[in-house]
């Protein structure tokens, strides 16, 4: 039963059952060779993989980098248009207390109540 089983494991692997020393030996170099071959794309592999991966986290870091480029300068351009919308708005109510002390003849503390009230 033992020498079927090995047989059928010579039949299995492709390998004659009556090898010499030396065939065995290219053989097993030939099972090397494979071995460093099959070690050598997986880290090939594994080196591409880290290349990918630092690739997209560069790039990710890039998006996030113009991303808050862009929300400065959005934010700074608002605060912009803030402070001259209250210039203007402190201009016109300067030239609104002006109007009411010409007109009606109101001095500067009324003039300011009344502009207040309205």
């Amino acid at each position: 039963m033992r020498g079927l089983c090995k047989e059928e494991d010579y039949a299995f692997l492709g390998i004659p059952k009556s090898l010499s020393k030396e065939g065995w030996a290219a053989l097993e170099e030939d099972w090397q060779a494979k071995k460093q071959e099959r070690v050598r794309r997986r880290l090939e592999r594994e080196k591409r993989e880290q290349e990918r991966l630092k690739a997209i986290e560069e790039n990710k870091q890039a998006k996030e980098c113009q991303w808050r480029i862009h929300i400065e300068d959005l934010t700074s351009r608002q605060e912009k248009d803030l402070q001259d919308r209250l210039t203007r708005l402190r201009m016109f109510r300067e030239f609104q207390r002006k109007v009411l002390e010409e007109e009606i003849g109101m001095e500067g503390e009324a003039a300011c109540q009344l502009l207040a009230r309205m």
